[in-house]
């Protein structure tokens, strides 16, 4: 896999930084007064349209800032690592959709499913890929002793 789009390793702390930021403010969204769409409030330019657009995008810049920055020493194994875990990432986020898909009836649920499927293979990625580093980074410790 070659590696030449990656974002520089400064991009890391950005894009940690863009979600950690905005997680508590998607978190607690209904205490600060932006709710869900309702059938009242509807339009682009509806404030909890235009909040939800700005939430999603900043944390999602910063997942995808951090998921894809360089690493210190960016190698052919770690490329090679980088590969395998966005490989099953995909695989996982898509059988845990078809599976979700199979078992839900309600229109709904199918909306928040396709929802939760932007951040799925993301976060799957980044939880895969930063335990084959801590795997590996263990391994070549016990191996240096």
């Amino acid at each position: 896999m070659k590696t030449r789009f990656l974002f520089p390793y400064w991009c890391k702390y950005l894009g940690v930084i863009l979600f950690l930021v905005h997680l508590p403010v998607y978190v607690f969204r209904k205490e600060l007064g932006f709710t869900d769409f309702s059938p009242t409030d509807t339009g682009l330019l509806s404030g909890s349209h235009i909040f939800f657009v700005l939430t999603t995008l900043l944390m999602l810049s910063g997942l995808v800032l951090f998921a894809f920055s360089e690493e210190k020493v960016e190698d052919e194994q770690i490329a090679q690592l980088r590969m395998d875990s966005l490989q099953w990432a995909v695989y996982l986020s898509y059988i845990v959709l078809i599976g979700c898909l199979a078992f839900t009836t309600a229109h709904q649920d199918i909306k928040d499913l396709v929802r939760m499927h932007v951040w799925v293979p993301l976060m799957l990625f980044i939880i895969l890929f930063r335990w084959k580093m801590f795997r590996n980074s263990r391994y070549s410790k016990e191996d240096a002793v």
